[in-house]
């Protein structure tokens, strides 16, 4: 007996993103955050908040792969608590298109509610989310002005013949904290060293924290164009 072939069929679904501002005429500078693994964008989208302003939208597209983060074997309830994550290797070209599909999508669907054309994109990845928009900002169509690499991996599978133009002319920001234990600062130093043999400017913020998101650098990082 032949084994099983493996065959595709697109579907359609439906997919969610929080927003923290409110777009609109006066909105000239769009952030694109993308949250780590386990994690769900309307919390992810709480810690961002603080930067949206008359000027300033944030959006935080939620994953399309959610689970339940408690134990596998136990009987999940209302109470388990429930995470999203960008991808895994199986099936993962797929895996890829589609989220580079959706988070296209969710930058078309924000600015119709904007209605002007010099729009400032900030592509922002933390953690998983880090890969996530190394992906998104070389293969989709939405093109950053800015891309902000936070505590997490580069992805390994880049398009190689861009050199320095590999996002387009984005500026790049690789965030570290000095405390983090999971993607620690050396980590952070060895993927900007990857990328500026590539040709880019890579520029590194540290900060006196662990793995997460802080206020003060994500300031910071605002208030720098």
């Amino acid at each position: 007996m032949p084994p099983p072939t493996e065959r595709h069929l697109q579907v359609h679904r439906t997919a969610r993103y929080f927003v923290a501002g409110e777009p609109g005429d006066k909105t000239t500078e769009l952030w694109i955050a993308l949250h780590g693994y386990g994690q769900l964008a309307e919390p992810f989208a709480r810690v961002l908040a603080p930067l949206s302003n008359e000027s300033r939208v944030i959006v935080a597209p939620e994953a399309l792969n959610r689970f339940y983060l408690d134990e596998p074997a136990k009987r999940h309830g209302p109470d388990s608590p429930v995470g999203a994550g960008w991808m895994t290797r199986e099936d993962r070209l797929n895996e890829i298109d589609d989220y580079v599909h959706f988070l296209d999508a969710v930058v078309d669907d924000v600015r119709r509610g904007i209605g002007r054309r010099d729009l400032r994109i900030v592509m922002l990845g933390y953690s998983q989310g880090v890969a996530t928009a190394c992906r998104w900002a070389a293969l989709g169509k939405t093109r950053a002005d800015r891309v902000i690499l936070w505590g997490g991996a580069i992805a390994a599978d880049l398009p190689t013949d861009r050199g320095d133009q590999l996002w387009y002319g984005a500026s790049v920001v690789m965030v570290a904290g000095r405390k983090d234990t999971v993607v620690p600062v050396s980590f952070m130093e060895k993927e900007r060293r990857t990328l500026t043999a590539r040709g880019l400017r890579v520029d590194l913020v540290e900060y006196d924290g662990g793995h997460a998101l802080h206020s003060e650098t994500l300031r910071q990082l605002a208030a720098t164009v």
